[in-house]
Protein backbone atom coordinates (compact mmCIF):
# COMPACT_ATOMS: atom_id res chain seq x y z
CA UNK A 1 0.00 0.00 0.00
CA UNK A 2 1.09 3.34 -1.00
CA UNK A 3 0.04 6.54 1.09
CA UNK A 4 -3.99 5.72 1.30
CA UNK A 5 -4.07 3.61 -1.82
CA UNK A 6 -4.35 -0.19 -1.35
CA UNK A 7 -2.13 -0.80 -4.24
CA UNK A 8 -1.72 -4.61 -4.13
CA UNK A 9 -5.84 -4.65 -4.20
CA UNK A 10 -5.46 -2.52 -7.36
CA UNK A 11 -3.31 -4.56 -9.39
CA UNK A 12 -6.05 -7.49 -10.43
CA UNK A 13 -8.66 -4.83 -11.09
CA UNK A 14 -9.54 -3.30 -14.46
CA UNK A 15 -8.81 0.19 -15.24
CA UNK A 16 -9.44 3.03 -15.36
CA UNK A 17 -11.84 2.78 -12.24
CA UNK A 18 -12.58 5.04 -9.56
CA UNK A 19 -11.51 4.94 -5.88
CA UNK A 20 -13.82 6.61 -3.33
CA UNK A 21 -11.92 6.86 0.36
CA UNK A 22 -15.01 6.71 2.42
CA UNK A 23 -13.35 7.30 5.59
CA UNK A 24 -12.77 10.79 4.01
CA UNK A 25 -15.98 11.52 3.22
CA UNK A 26 -17.37 10.71 6.00
CA UNK A 27 -14.80 13.01 8.03
CA UNK A 28 -16.05 15.60 5.16
CA UNK A 29 -19.91 15.52 6.32
CA UNK A 30 -18.77 15.29 9.79
CA UNK A 31 -17.00 18.66 9.45
CA UNK A 32 -19.79 20.25 7.68
CA UNK A 33 -22.75 18.75 10.51
CA UNK A 34 -20.26 20.37 12.92
CA UNK A 35 -19.98 23.73 11.31
CA UNK A 36 -23.17 24.51 9.65
CA UNK A 37 -24.68 23.00 13.20
CA UNK A 38 -23.36 25.98 14.94
CA UNK A 39 -25.64 27.95 13.30
CA UNK A 40 -29.57 26.99 14.16
CA UNK A 41 -31.09 28.31 10.98
CA UNK A 42 -28.33 26.98 8.34
CA UNK A 43 -29.45 23.83 6.26
CA UNK A 44 -27.20 22.13 3.51
CA UNK A 45 -28.40 20.07 0.65
CA UNK A 46 -25.96 18.21 -1.56
CA UNK A 47 -25.44 19.04 -5.10
CA UNK A 48 -26.10 15.81 -6.81
CA UNK A 49 -24.64 16.86 -10.35
CA UNK A 50 -21.19 16.58 -8.27
CA UNK A 51 -21.49 13.28 -7.95
CA UNK A 52 -24.16 10.38 -8.40
CA UNK A 53 -22.59 7.18 -7.72
CA UNK A 54 -25.41 5.60 -5.51
CA UNK A 55 -22.80 4.24 -2.71
CA UNK A 56 -21.85 8.29 -1.87
CA UNK A 57 -25.44 9.31 -2.14
CA UNK A 58 -26.45 7.00 0.46
CA UNK A 59 -23.53 7.58 3.40
CA UNK A 60 -24.39 11.64 2.14
CA UNK A 61 -27.69 11.10 2.57
CA UNK A 62 -27.16 8.82 5.94
CA UNK A 63 -25.31 12.24 7.63
CA UNK A 64 -28.57 13.92 7.22
CA UNK A 65 -27.85 16.45 3.90
CA UNK A 66 -30.66 17.32 1.52
CA UNK A 67 -30.11 16.98 -2.35
CA UNK A 68 -30.30 19.65 -4.65
CA UNK A 69 -30.76 18.43 -8.40
CA UNK A 70 -30.42 20.48 -11.35
CA UNK A 71 -32.65 17.05 -13.75
CA UNK A 72 -35.33 14.74 -13.20
CA UNK A 73 -32.44 12.09 -13.02
CA UNK A 74 -31.13 13.46 -10.20
CA UNK A 75 -34.38 13.32 -8.62
CA UNK A 76 -34.57 10.03 -9.67
CA UNK A 77 -31.33 9.29 -8.26
CA UNK A 78 -31.76 10.92 -5.24
CA UNK A 79 -35.21 9.32 -4.32
CA UNK A 80 -33.66 5.55 -5.16
CA UNK A 81 -30.70 6.54 -2.62
CA UNK A 82 -33.36 7.30 -0.09
CA UNK A 83 -33.57 11.16 0.11
CA UNK A 84 -36.95 12.18 1.33
CA UNK A 85 -38.58 14.45 -1.23
CA UNK A 86 -39.19 17.08 1.65
CA UNK A 87 -35.14 17.79 1.35
CA UNK A 88 -35.22 18.10 -2.61
CA UNK A 89 -34.38 21.16 -4.38
CA UNK A 90 -34.80 21.41 -7.70
CA UNK A 91 -33.32 24.17 -10.08
CA UNK A 92 -31.96 24.23 -13.45
CA UNK A 93 -32.58 26.83 -16.25
CA UNK A 94 -34.32 24.26 -18.95
CA UNK A 95 -36.50 21.93 -16.67
CA UNK A 96 -38.54 19.68 -19.41
CA UNK A 97 -42.58 19.44 -18.35
CA UNK A 98 -41.96 15.88 -17.04
CA UNK A 99 -39.63 16.62 -14.75
CA UNK A 100 -41.30 19.28 -13.41
CA UNK A 101 -44.44 16.79 -13.26
CA UNK A 102 -41.64 14.39 -11.59
CA UNK A 103 -41.40 16.58 -8.92
CA UNK A 104 -44.94 17.46 -8.16
CA UNK A 105 -45.92 14.26 -8.15
CA UNK A 106 -43.47 13.56 -5.50
CA UNK A 107 -44.37 17.06 -3.58
CA UNK A 108 -40.23 17.94 -3.46
CA UNK A 109 -39.46 20.92 -1.70
CA UNK A 110 -38.87 23.49 -3.62
CA UNK A 111 -38.90 24.09 -7.16
CA UNK A 112 -36.06 26.78 -8.35
CA UNK A 113 -37.25 29.22 -10.49
CA UNK A 114 -35.42 30.36 -13.41
CA UNK A 115 -37.85 32.88 -15.63
CA UNK A 116 -41.12 34.23 -15.94
CA UNK A 117 -42.09 31.91 -18.78
CA UNK A 118 -40.86 28.95 -16.26
CA UNK A 119 -42.77 29.89 -13.44
CA UNK A 120 -46.16 30.16 -15.57
CA UNK A 121 -45.44 26.22 -16.48
CA UNK A 122 -44.79 25.20 -13.27
CA UNK A 123 -48.16 27.24 -12.41
CA UNK A 124 -50.04 25.72 -15.09
CA UNK A 125 -48.83 22.31 -14.50
CA UNK A 126 -49.35 22.41 -10.96
CA UNK A 127 -53.04 23.51 -10.95
CA UNK A 128 -53.43 20.45 -13.70
CA UNK A 129 -51.76 18.19 -10.86
CA UNK A 130 -54.69 19.91 -7.96
CA UNK A 131 -51.11 20.53 -6.59
CA UNK A 132 -49.51 23.30 -5.07
CA UNK A 133 -45.67 24.08 -6.13
CA UNK A 134 -43.44 26.06 -3.60
CA UNK A 135 -40.69 27.93 -5.63
CA UNK A 136 -37.86 30.29 -4.88
CA UNK A 137 -36.71 32.58 -7.62
CA UNK A 138 -33.30 32.04 -8.91
CA UNK A 139 -32.03 35.90 -8.87
CA UNK A 140 -28.29 36.59 -11.17
CA UNK A 141 -27.24 39.15 -8.95
CA UNK A 142 -24.63 40.07 -11.29
CA UNK A 143 -21.52 39.19 -8.51
CA UNK A 144 -18.57 37.74 -10.36
CA UNK A 145 -16.58 34.84 -8.65
CA UNK A 146 -12.72 34.59 -8.60
CA UNK A 147 -12.91 30.74 -10.85
CA UNK A 148 -13.16 29.69 -14.28
CA UNK A 149 -14.90 31.73 -16.22
CA UNK A 150 -16.89 28.04 -18.11
CA UNK A 151 -17.49 28.24 -13.92
CA UNK A 152 -18.88 31.58 -13.21
CA UNK A 153 -22.82 31.37 -13.38
CA UNK A 154 -23.63 34.87 -11.39
CA UNK A 155 -23.10 36.94 -14.04
CA UNK A 156 -25.12 39.36 -15.58
CA UNK A 157 -24.22 38.19 -19.45
CA UNK A 158 -25.00 33.91 -17.98
CA UNK A 159 -27.72 32.39 -18.46
CA UNK A 160 -28.86 31.55 -15.36
CA UNK A 161 -31.34 33.27 -13.30
CA UNK A 162 -34.01 36.36 -13.05
CA UNK A 163 -31.89 39.63 -13.45
CA UNK A 164 -32.39 41.95 -10.76
CA UNK A 165 -34.00 44.57 -13.10
CA UNK A 166 -36.89 41.46 -13.78
CA UNK A 167 -37.23 40.75 -9.90
CA UNK A 168 -40.13 43.29 -9.21
CA UNK A 169 -42.02 41.62 -12.02
CA UNK A 170 -41.32 37.77 -11.33
CA UNK A 171 -42.13 38.68 -7.98
CA UNK A 172 -45.67 39.85 -8.58
CA UNK A 173 -46.70 36.97 -10.78
CA UNK A 174 -45.44 34.30 -8.22
CA UNK A 175 -47.53 36.19 -5.68
CA UNK A 176 -50.78 36.05 -8.48
CA UNK A 177 -50.55 32.68 -10.17
CA UNK A 178 -52.39 30.24 -8.95
CA UNK A 179 -50.93 26.38 -7.51
CA UNK A 180 -48.12 28.85 -6.43
CA UNK A 181 -46.57 29.52 -3.41
CA UNK A 182 -43.47 31.58 -3.25
CA UNK A 183 -40.77 30.46 -0.19
CA UNK A 184 -37.57 31.99 -0.54
CA UNK A 185 -35.04 33.62 -3.10
CA UNK A 186 -32.26 31.67 -5.16
CA UNK A 187 -28.19 32.40 -5.16
CA UNK A 188 -25.08 30.64 -6.73
CA UNK A 189 -22.36 32.68 -8.49
CA UNK A 190 -20.05 29.66 -9.16
CA UNK A 191 -17.94 26.85 -8.58
CA UNK A 192 -14.68 26.33 -7.32
CA UNK A 193 -14.32 29.64 -5.12
CA UNK A 194 -11.84 29.73 -2.52
CA UNK A 195 -11.75 33.87 -1.80
CA UNK A 196 -14.02 34.27 0.96
CA UNK A 197 -14.66 38.00 -0.13
CA UNK A 198 -17.04 36.72 -3.46
CA UNK A 199 -19.03 35.43 -0.83
CA UNK A 200 -19.19 38.49 0.96
CA UNK A 201 -20.05 40.04 -1.92
CA UNK A 202 -23.49 37.82 -2.43
CA UNK A 203 -24.41 38.43 1.27
CA UNK A 204 -24.06 42.41 0.43
CA UNK A 205 -26.32 41.73 -2.38
CA UNK A 206 -28.99 39.40 -0.58
CA UNK A 207 -29.22 42.12 1.96
CA UNK A 208 -30.04 45.04 -0.88
CA UNK A 209 -32.62 42.56 -2.50
CA UNK A 210 -34.02 41.32 0.83
CA UNK A 211 -34.66 45.26 1.58
CA UNK A 212 -36.25 46.01 -1.15
CA UNK A 213 -38.88 43.38 -0.43
CA UNK A 214 -39.01 43.82 3.02
CA UNK A 215 -40.32 47.74 1.50
CA UNK A 216 -42.75 45.60 -0.25
CA UNK A 217 -43.60 44.20 3.13
CA UNK A 218 -42.65 41.03 1.69
CA UNK A 219 -40.45 38.69 3.70
CA UNK A 220 -39.94 35.16 2.53
CA UNK A 221 -38.67 32.49 4.72
CA UNK A 222 -36.10 30.76 3.08
CA UNK A 223 -32.97 32.46 1.31
CA UNK A 224 -30.93 29.41 -0.72
CA UNK A 225 -27.20 30.72 -1.54
CA UNK A 226 -25.87 28.09 -3.57
CA UNK A 227 -23.03 26.32 -3.35
CA UNK A 228 -18.92 27.27 -4.85
CA UNK A 229 -16.52 25.92 -2.24
CA UNK A 230 -13.66 24.78 -3.67
CA UNK A 231 -11.27 22.06 -2.57
CA UNK A 232 -7.23 22.55 -2.38
CA UNK A 233 -6.37 20.20 -5.74
CA UNK A 234 -2.93 20.65 -5.76
CA UNK A 235 -2.51 19.61 -1.99
CA UNK A 236 -4.97 17.08 -1.41
CA UNK A 237 -3.58 15.53 1.29
CA UNK A 238 -2.50 18.79 3.61
CA UNK A 239 -6.18 20.21 2.99
CA UNK A 240 -8.36 16.75 2.17
CA UNK A 241 -11.26 18.72 3.97
CA UNK A 242 -12.35 22.09 3.06
CA UNK A 243 -12.24 25.14 5.49
CA UNK A 244 -15.96 24.73 6.09
CA UNK A 245 -15.97 27.18 9.54
CA UNK A 246 -14.76 30.14 7.36
CA UNK A 247 -17.26 29.52 4.69
CA UNK A 248 -20.35 28.93 7.47
CA UNK A 249 -19.63 31.52 9.39
CA UNK A 250 -18.84 34.35 6.59
CA UNK A 251 -22.38 34.24 5.98
CA UNK A 252 -23.27 34.00 9.29
CA UNK A 253 -21.57 36.99 10.02
CA UNK A 254 -22.31 38.72 6.73
CA UNK A 255 -26.00 37.73 6.09
CA UNK A 256 -28.75 40.11 7.45
CA UNK A 257 -31.83 38.05 8.04
CA UNK A 258 -35.31 38.56 8.64
CA UNK A 259 -36.34 36.46 12.09
CA UNK A 260 -37.44 33.04 11.19
CA UNK A 261 -35.96 32.90 8.25
CA UNK A 262 -33.61 29.68 7.09
CA UNK A 263 -30.36 29.81 4.99
CA UNK A 264 -30.04 27.05 2.83
CA UNK A 265 -26.41 25.47 1.00
CA UNK A 266 -25.84 23.43 -1.95
CA UNK A 267 -22.23 21.69 -1.67
CA UNK A 268 -21.22 19.58 -4.55
CA UNK A 269 -17.70 19.55 -4.94
CA UNK A 270 -16.56 20.41 -1.38
CA UNK A 271 -18.32 17.41 -0.16
CA UNK A 272 -17.14 14.66 -2.53
CA UNK A 273 -14.28 15.87 -4.46
CA UNK A 274 -10.77 15.25 -1.98
CA UNK A 275 -12.47 11.82 -1.45
CA UNK A 276 -12.16 10.26 -5.11
CA UNK A 277 -9.13 9.53 -7.41
CA UNK A 278 -9.14 8.13 -10.39
CA UNK A 279 -7.09 4.82 -10.55
CA UNK A 280 -5.26 4.47 -14.79
CA UNK A 281 -2.57 1.76 -15.73
CA UNK A 282 1.03 3.24 -17.92
CA UNK A 283 0.39 1.55 -21.28
CA UNK A 284 3.68 2.70 -22.53
CA UNK A 285 6.09 5.44 -21.74
CA UNK A 286 6.70 6.76 -24.94
CA UNK A 287 10.32 8.96 -25.39
CA UNK A 288 9.88 12.11 -27.84
CA UNK A 289 11.97 14.45 -29.38
CA UNK A 290 12.05 16.82 -26.16
CA UNK A 291 10.12 14.78 -23.42
CA UNK A 292 8.72 11.80 -22.63
CA UNK A 293 5.18 10.51 -22.48
CA UNK A 294 3.49 8.50 -20.17
CA UNK A 295 0.45 7.12 -21.99
CA UNK A 296 -2.46 5.89 -19.87
CA UNK A 297 -5.78 3.58 -20.33
CA UNK A 298 -8.03 6.57 -18.95
CA UNK A 299 -8.85 9.19 -21.25
CA UNK A 300 -10.94 12.70 -21.34
CA UNK A 301 -13.81 10.20 -21.49
CA UNK A 302 -13.28 9.73 -18.11
CA UNK A 303 -12.19 12.69 -16.49
CA UNK A 304 -13.01 15.68 -19.29
CA UNK A 305 -11.87 17.87 -16.33
CA UNK A 306 -8.42 18.99 -17.46
CA UNK A 307 -10.05 19.15 -21.46
CA UNK A 308 -12.67 21.42 -20.52
CA UNK A 309 -11.49 23.84 -18.16
CA UNK A 310 -7.51 23.31 -18.18
CA UNK A 311 -8.32 21.55 -14.90
CA UNK A 312 -4.98 20.61 -12.60
CA UNK A 313 -5.14 17.12 -11.15
CA UNK A 314 -2.15 16.06 -8.68
CA UNK A 315 -0.77 13.04 -10.26
CA UNK A 316 1.27 10.03 -8.66
CA UNK A 317 2.93 6.87 -9.57
CA UNK A 318 1.53 5.00 -6.72
CA UNK A 319 3.60 2.15 -8.15
CA UNK A 320 6.99 3.53 -7.85
CA UNK A 321 9.62 4.61 -5.24
CA UNK A 322 11.87 5.50 -8.62
CA UNK A 323 13.68 8.63 -8.64
CA UNK A 324 11.33 11.67 -10.04
CA UNK A 325 11.11 12.16 -13.85
CA UNK A 326 8.75 14.83 -15.82
CA UNK A 327 6.38 13.04 -17.95
CA UNK A 328 3.38 14.43 -20.29
CA UNK A 329 0.66 12.27 -19.22
CA UNK A 330 -1.96 11.45 -21.51
CA UNK A 331 -5.03 9.12 -22.62
CA UNK A 332 -5.63 6.85 -25.51
CA UNK A 333 -8.28 9.43 -27.32
CA UNK A 334 -8.38 11.05 -30.68
CA UNK A 335 -8.08 13.89 -29.56
CA UNK A 336 -4.90 16.73 -29.14
CA UNK A 337 -6.59 17.51 -25.67
CA UNK A 338 -6.77 14.46 -24.26
CA UNK A 339 -4.19 15.50 -22.02
CA UNK A 340 -4.07 14.97 -17.90
CA UNK A 341 -0.80 17.31 -17.59
CA UNK A 342 2.05 18.35 -19.51
CA UNK A 343 5.76 18.26 -17.56
CA UNK A 344 4.79 16.23 -14.33
CA UNK A 345 6.97 15.33 -12.13
CA UNK A 346 6.40 11.36 -11.40
CA UNK A 347 8.45 7.99 -9.53
CA UNK A 348 9.88 6.83 -12.81
CA UNK A 349 7.01 5.05 -14.93
CA UNK A 350 7.17 1.71 -15.93
CA UNK A 351 4.67 -0.12 -18.43
CA UNK A 352 1.64 -1.47 -15.82
CA UNK A 353 2.28 0.90 -13.29
CA UNK A 354 -1.00 2.61 -11.61
CA UNK A 355 -1.03 6.50 -11.32
CA UNK A 356 -3.95 7.90 -9.21
CA UNK A 357 -5.11 11.10 -10.64
CA UNK A 358 -6.39 13.30 -7.39
CA UNK A 359 -9.13 15.16 -6.27
CA UNK A 360 -11.32 13.52 -9.17
CA UNK A 361 -14.76 12.97 -6.74
CA UNK A 362 -16.70 15.87 -8.20
CA UNK A 363 -17.47 16.26 -11.66
CA UNK A 364 -14.88 13.03 -12.56
CA UNK A 365 -17.20 10.02 -12.75
CA UNK A 366 -20.88 11.99 -13.20
CA UNK A 367 -19.11 13.66 -16.69
CA UNK A 368 -17.64 10.47 -17.96
CA UNK A 369 -18.83 9.19 -21.90
CA UNK A 370 -18.57 6.76 -24.05
CA UNK A 371 -16.84 8.60 -27.03
CA UNK A 372 -14.51 6.67 -29.19
CA UNK A 373 -17.27 3.60 -27.93
CA UNK A 374 -15.15 3.36 -24.37
CA UNK A 375 -16.46 1.53 -21.58
CA UNK A 376 -17.38 4.04 -18.48
CA UNK A 377 -14.81 3.36 -15.86
CA UNK A 378 -16.35 1.47 -12.84
CA UNK A 379 -16.31 2.21 -8.79
CA UNK A 380 -14.86 1.12 -6.04
CA UNK A 381 -14.69 2.13 -2.45
CA UNK A 382 -12.26 1.67 0.16
CA UNK A 383 -14.71 -0.20 2.43
CA UNK A 384 -15.02 -2.93 -0.24
CA UNK A 385 -11.72 -2.59 -0.65
CA UNK A 386 -10.44 -3.06 2.51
Amino acid sequence: MKGQFPVDRFRNLPTPFYYYDTNLLRETLNAIRSEAGRYDNFRVHYAVKANANPKLLTIIREAGLGADCVSGGEIRAALAAGFSPADIVFAGVGKADWEINLGLDNDIFCFNVESLPELEVISALAVAHGTTARVALRINPDVGAHTHANITTGKAENKFGISMEQLDEVTDAALRLPAIELIGLHFHIGSQILDMGDFVALCNRINELQARLAARRLILPHINVGGGLGIDYHHPNRQSVPDFASYFACYHKHLRLQPGQTVHFELGRAVVGQCGSLITRVLYVKQGTHKQFAIVDAGMTDLIRPALYQAYHKIENISSERPVEPYDVVGPICESSDVFGKAVDLNAASRHDLLALRSAGAYGEIMASGYNCRALPGSYTSEELA
